[in-house]
């Protein structure tokens, strides 16, 4: 499985918010998008998942071209999305909350399957699944919306700003999550605006600034690079 965005081109309101934005993503990779707020990160998710339609390039996934579909198409092909802030529908419980795409999304892994696999993420929410969406701190609405995304059984989790506003208390347990979701065969992709959230086993990192590309590389070579470090502490 593999995501593939090739001279991404994106108009919001009249302003050209990406330009020549490339990237990718293989199996099973973890793979992080890094600039600050206002940068692209946003506008990079939303045109992958379709809520921006691209002027010039190509997105696609596992070799099927993805430009021109409407979201919902998008999300039957196996990409699933979380947005910032972490939403829940606070008059659900969160077993109920987990359990949605499961009743609107059908796919060839079971319902009963699919639950497993968002549980196994975090645990600790099994704890909680009568508690209701409003009862809930800034750090479990934050699992509970990713695991209703795993619930949809995606190929690629999307997380923009996964660790956005959260206790550092909390870090360890989402990071802990993103592993577990590598070792059930899927891919991530991570925006985030401050480097030092980021996990360590980050396979490759993109930086984006004005909605452009202006390095890609490993961790371990973006702590090396002068240039790409002052982007990122700008970042952080």
């Amino acid at each position: 499985m593999s995501l593939s965005v090739e001279s991404l081109h994106a108009t919001l309101a009249g302003n050209e918010v990406l330009r020549n934005v490339n990237l990718r993503v293989g199996a099973g990779e973890l793979v992080c998008l890094v600039g600050r707020n206002g940068a692209g990160k946003t506008s990079a998710f939303r045109s992958i998942m379709g809520f921006i339609q691209p002027t010039q390039g190509r997105i696609s996934w596992q070799a099927r071209l993805l430009n021109g579909m409407q979201t919902h198409a998008i999300a039957r092909l196996g990409l699933g999305y979380t947005p910032e802030g972490s939403d829940v529908f606070g008059e659900l419980s969160v077993a109920d909350n987990i359990a949605l795409p499961t009743w609107t999304r059908k796919t060839e892994t079971s319902p009963g399957q699919r639950l497993a696999a968002a549980y196994s993420v975090f645990p600790v929410l099994r704890n909680y699944l009568l508690r209701g969406g409003m009862q809930l701190s800034g750090g479990e609405r934050k699992m509970v919306s990713i695991a209703r995304a795993m619930a949809l059984d995606p190929g690629l989790l999307l997380l923009d700003e996964a660790f956005e506003g959260l206790s550092p208390a909390i870090l360890p347990t989402i990071r802990e999550g993103l592993r577990r979701i590598l070792d059930q065969g899927r891919s991530v992709l991570l925006a985030e605006s401050n480097y030092h959230h980021l996990p360590a086993f980050a396979d490759r990192l993109y930086i984006i600034e004005r909605g452009e590309m202006v390095f890609e590389g490993t961790p371990a070579q973006a702590r090396a690079d002068a240039a790409a470090m002052k982007l990122i502490q700008g970042a952080a």
